[in-house]
Order: structure tokens, then C-alpha cells, then sequence
């Protein structure tokens, strides 16, 4: 059943919530345009869940030192991949047929060498992202749920283009989160209304969140993904349940 919390989100703008960071250990790679991080305090002996944080169009994956001290440094391995073209002084994800695939294959890669360097429970691999990044973390997850357990997009729509429900059978199994900024100019309520129409008629689960922000990424919205993501590992609800908002009249 899709259900829509409105959080009480920490308004602070993307650079002022991640500015002050406890240090994180990142290991160094090879060639690949990644960026894997340790969790704190190792235990070889557990199977840990892998998230893979997806950059906005213009970031990179070095950002996943700031952010994953805000979700939490001993919940996960993590895994940060770089967009497949250039924008600005970052990196971008393309929606085009063989961007998709590359974007598909580079990130199986970098999980691949994230198993093979820790201990990683192969049923508690999501992936997650900001942006248009979190676009193609729903995609990708879509395109191939046997191998990610759900995905998490943060201020990102659902995928239009490109058949995202090809495989829609086993797209209904899929876990997803999508957290809306209310104020979006870039994700309006009305991509919103649709989408949620699309997953009633597709008979997706599908949990929708919405803050009230404008494009921002907050810290409340990272904190509200590692509790997400700990109750799909655990299958245990938080044990703390906010009280439903009224919802905006589109919705009714």
C-alpha cells in the first residue's frame, strides 16, 4: 500500500547540514570511478548490508564522506559511483538508452569489488541517491530487483522514459522510498500525484515521503533513510510512528 509521511524535516540547505563530519576511513581503489567507505569498528564475521549512493547531476562520488556520517558510519559498507558524463565540475547521469546501461554496469562492478573487499550479506544490497541520481537508483533497481534488495530516491522522480516497468512482475517485489520536497521547482506535487496513481495501477508498494523543503537535501531526510533502510534489513517497523499529516486535496 502506498502511504505518504510528511517529516519534520531539517530545513538546512545541502552544504550547511553535511559541513561539520566526523572523520570516515575511505579505502583506495583502482581504476573504477567509486568511492568505498568502511564501516566503523569492521566485524569480518557479519554480513553487512551495501548501500550505493548515486550523486545529482553536477556531484561526484567523493560526497559520500559527508553524507554517510549523517546516515550512519556502522550500519553499512558504502559505496559511492560516479555519474557516466561530465556537467560542470561534476558528473551526470543520462537518461538515454546506453547511458542506462552503462550506468547499470558500472555500478555492478563497483559492488562487485565492494564484495569482494568486505563481508557483504548478498540479499541487503540497496541502492540510493539525490537528485537525478536517485532516478537511476529506482531504475536500476527496477531493471534488475534479483540483484538489489530496494532503492531510495531523495528529491528524485520516478523514471518516465525508457520502459522503467519492463519488468513488472518482479518490479512489484521491489522496495522503494521516494522522498519529495514539498517545494520543489524541479519535482512538482503534480509528478507526485501521477506517479502515485502509475503505482496503484501497476500494484507497486511504494513508500512516499514528503518535507517541507524546497530542493534541499536535509539532514532529516538522512537520518529517515537509515531508519528505512534497518527496517528492511531487521523486517522490524521503528518503534517510533509520527502522526499522519493531512493530506494536500490532490490526494483525496
Amino acid at each position: 500500500m502506498n502511504r505518504l509521511t510528511t517529516a519534520s524535516a531539517l530545513t538546512h540547505s545541502h552544504a550547511a547540514t553535511l559541513r561539520k563530519r566526523p572523520t570516515v576511513r575511505s579505502l583506495s581503489q583502482s581504476s573504477l570511478p567509486q568511492c568505498l567507505l568502511a564501516p566503523v569498528h569492521y566485524e569480518r564475521n557479519y554480513s553487512y548490508p551495501l548501500l550505493v549512493w548515486l550523486h545529482d547531476d553536477g556531484g561526484s562520488e567523493r560526497e559520500l564522506k559527508r553524507i554517510m556520517p549523517l546516515v550512519s558510519l556502522r550500519n553499512y559498507v558504502s559505496l559511492a559511483v560516479r555519474g557516466i558524463s561530465t556537467s560542470g565540475a561534476g558528473y551526470e547521469w543520462p537518461e538515454t538508452p546506453d547511458a542506462i546501461l552503462a550506468a547499470e554496469a558500472r555500478i555492478a562492478e563497483a559492488v562487485e569489488t565492494a564484495r569482494q573487499r568486505f563481508n557483504v550479506h548478498a540479499d541487503r544490497i540497496f541502492l540510493a541517491g539525490a537528485g537525478a541520481g536517485g532516478t537511476m537508483a529506482i531504475r536500476i533497481a527496477l531493471r534488475e530487483p534479483e540483484r538489489y534488495a530496494g532503492a531510495c530516491s531523495i528529491g528524485g522522480a520516478f523514471p518516465q522514459r525508457h520502459s522503467p516497468l519492463a519488468r513488472l512482475s518482479r518490479a512489484r517485489d521491489s522496495r522503494l522510498l521516494i522522498m519529495h520536497c514539498r517545494d520543489s521547482q524541479s519535482y512538482t506535487v503534480e509528478q507526485v500525484c501521477s506517479e502515485l496513481a502509475l503505482f496503484h495501477a501497476a500494484g507497486m508498494s511504494v513508500t512516499l515521503r514528503q518535507y517541507p523543503c524546497g530542493d534541499e537535501l536535509t539532514t532529516q531526510m538522512l537520518r529517515d533513510l537509515d531508519v528505512w533502510l534497518m527496517e528492511q534489513v531487521t523486517g522490524v517497523s521503528t518503534a517510533e510512528v509520527q502522526e499522519p499529516a493531512a493530506l494536500p486535496s490532490e490526494w483525496n
